[in-house]
């Protein structure tokens, strides 16, 4: 028999598994340590047990080792991967910003994920090295990740990847392409699609309609380039056979540089509309281009140069030329007639309102006035009394105005705004949430679904509609409204995540509610609430005890009998599921 003692068995070699490696060092060290030795390394120790271990930790991951002025860590996930990192860069430069430039700890990190080899708590192999050699490349306070890391990633963060090309790394016998992780100026609630990656074409034509770029001397003009653009959506929207993506994930382009190709696979669309605006006295031009972005090739171009106050009849000059030009893929399709003001200062006003009216407490009350001043100046400007409507309602239900009499005036002037144009999609989903939330909800869901025949793309309205189909014990059908809304707005606020995790948990689908209301865009949502319940059903205590702690911490003043009154909620049925999740999570009752 052949002796074979010195043979390796499997039980002898290392683990193997796929893994995201995080590699971080700090940038200048050597020069940090020069000025202050003992200070700079005892700075590091702190930083070490009280910023990065801890963030590692948050995010499922664990330190592996740390050597002089670098750290190893390894993931499950590379989403929580780059969550990590992320966080750790913004908790850095918060601290840096109170400390001299030359006392800052500031980390570089690689990512990467790939197949590692385990062994005696410590990892090595290409997947551990590519991740230190990325973490070389990156600028200080900077992110890199792999290729691998970017497939898994991609638009499930709110983040934003810029291809850097391939890169010949030490050592690396390959090639690997890097991108590097912009989190700065990346729009307000940037984060994709959960589950779904990036969108593919859909069977119907698509398109989106680009910011028009302001090129006129005043900045402030651009409130009235946007509001065109805005305009151009809500109008192609409305013609049968076209998919029109949503303002939100249109204008997250706003000021970027980006390739239409790449914009329109972004978007999961086959046409884009770019163009600009340049309005001076009393005369404005537009310059308009409608691409096919599966070749670049350009279907349709035009200038427009005209007295202002034929705005309103170009703007309808466009939609019927964009409709023209898509004959082949819409053969049937016709501009549908809408109803506008003719006033140009009201149609000012109502624009810069719009865009103000649900942006936070303050924007709505300064948006108030001058929708107000729009309906003085053309009273049977439906938008604006529908947009006014809005002010009230947002102003009592979420941001602290007085009950009475705002209610009131939500739904009077709803109500307005629908008999003034019964064809207006904005007056009716408008007047359907007032309803909702005076007590109709049957009248709250019959207005949404109104405003969805007569817009079939308009992103808020389902996600709104996910909300109320929950609250009529409907969620599996909120689900898929919450899927059209993600579809139409790959770059959706925040809120679409908060009303898919509501009813993903409503529908007892505890997994799914969970990794949806892990998404970042979700912050600031009360998400944490929900995600907490989740963890709850599904036996996860301790961590639903966490998340409970960290939202109640979050409420002003908070006691156990304003908790339990229901006062920070919307209804009984909200705040059941709340408790329900709570009570199990071990929280007083």
């Amino acid at each position: 028999m052949p002796d074979d003692s010195d043979a390796t068995t499997s039980s002898d070699r290392p683990e193997r598994k796929l893994a995201a490696i995080l590699a971080a060092d700090v940038a200048g060290y050597s020069g940090l340590m020069e000025r202050d030795e003992e200070g700079t390394h005892e700075r590091l120790r702190v930083l070490l047990r009280n910023v990065v271990r801890p963030a590692v930790e948050t995010h499922r991951g664990r330190i592996v080792k740390t050597a002089g002025d670098g750290l190893i860590a390894e993931f499950s996930s590379a989403i929580e991967a780059v969550r990590c990192a992320v966080e750790l860069q913004q908790a850095m430069t918060e601290r840096n910003a109170a400390i001299p430039e030359d006392r800052r700890l500031t980390f570089r990190m690689g990512i990467n994920l790939g197949d590692i080899m385990s062994e005696d708590d410590d990892i090595f192999g290409d997947g551990v090295n590519i991740a230190a050699r990325l973490e070389a490349l990156a600028d200080a306070g900077g992110i890199l990740i792999s290729h691998t890391v970017y497939e898994h990633v991609d638009r499930k963060l709110p983040v934003r990847f810029d291809d850097q090309g391939e890169r010949v790394l030490k050592h690396i016998a390959r090639p690997i392409r890097v991108y590097r992780v912009c989190w700065e100026a990346v729009p307000a609630g940037p984060a994709l699609q959960p589950a779904s990656g990036q969108p593919g074409l859909p069977d119907e034509a698509s398109i989106a309609v680009l910011p028009f770029t302001n090129m006129s001397s005043d900045p402030e003009q651009g409130f009235f380039g946007d509001g065109l653009a805005e305009d151009l959506i809500t109008d192609l929207s409305k013609v049968p056979g076209l998919l029109v993506i949503a303002r939100n994930s249109s204008f997250a382009y706003t000021g970027r540089s980006a390739d239409i190709r790449a914009i329109a696979r972004e978007l999961g669309v086959r046409y884009v509309i770019e163009g600009s605006v340049r309005r001076a006295s009393a005369r404005v031009r537009i310059n308009a281009q409608l691409i096919d972005a599966t070749n670049g090739s350009h279907l349709w171009a035009d200038r427009f140069d005209r007295d202002l106050a034929d705005i309103f009849t170009l703007q309808d000059e466009v939609v019927a030329k964009i409709v023209s030009a898509l004959a082949n893929v819409l053969p049937s399709a016709r501009p549908i007639a809408r109803q506008r003001t003719t006033n140009l200062d009201a149609y000012d006003l109502f624009v810069r309102g719009r865009v103000l009216a649900m942006q936070s407490p303050e924007g709505n009350r300064v948006a108030r006035p001058l929708l107000e001043k729009a309906i003085k100046l053309d009273p049977d400007f439906a938008e604006a009394y529908a947009w006014l409507a809005m002010t009230h309602h947002f102003g009592w239900l979420y941001w602290g105005e007085a009950v009475d009499p705002h209610r009131a005036q939500a739904r009077a002037t709803a109500e307005r705004a629908v008999l003034l144009d019964p064809q207006n999609a904005d007056a009716h989903w408008i007047l359907g949430y007032v309803r909702a939330y005076d007590g109709d909800l049957d009248g709250g869901v019959a207005g949404f679904q109104v405003a969805l025949r007569i817009n079939p793309n308009h992103a808020d309205v389902w996600a709104l509609l996910t909300d109320l189909m929950v609250f009529e014990g409907r969620a599996v059908e909120g689900i898929d409204c919450a899927r059209k809304a993600f579809r139409l707005n790959p770059y959706p606020p925040g809120f679409y995540y908060w009303v898919l995790g509501w009813a993903q948990y409503a529908a007892d689908r505890y997994e799914d509610a969970i990794e949806t209301l892990r998404q970042d865009a979700a912050r600031g949502t009360g998400s944490r609430r929900l995600l907490a319940a989740s963890l709850a059903q599904l036996g996860r205590i301790e961590e639903a005890q966490k998340e409970a702690r960290l939202y109640l911490a979050a409420i002003p003043n908070f006691s156990v009998d304003y908790w339990a009154s229901g006062q920070p909620f919307r209804n009984d049925a909200d705040l059941q599921h709340f408790i329900d999740g709570y009570v199990k999570a071990g929280l007083p009752k």
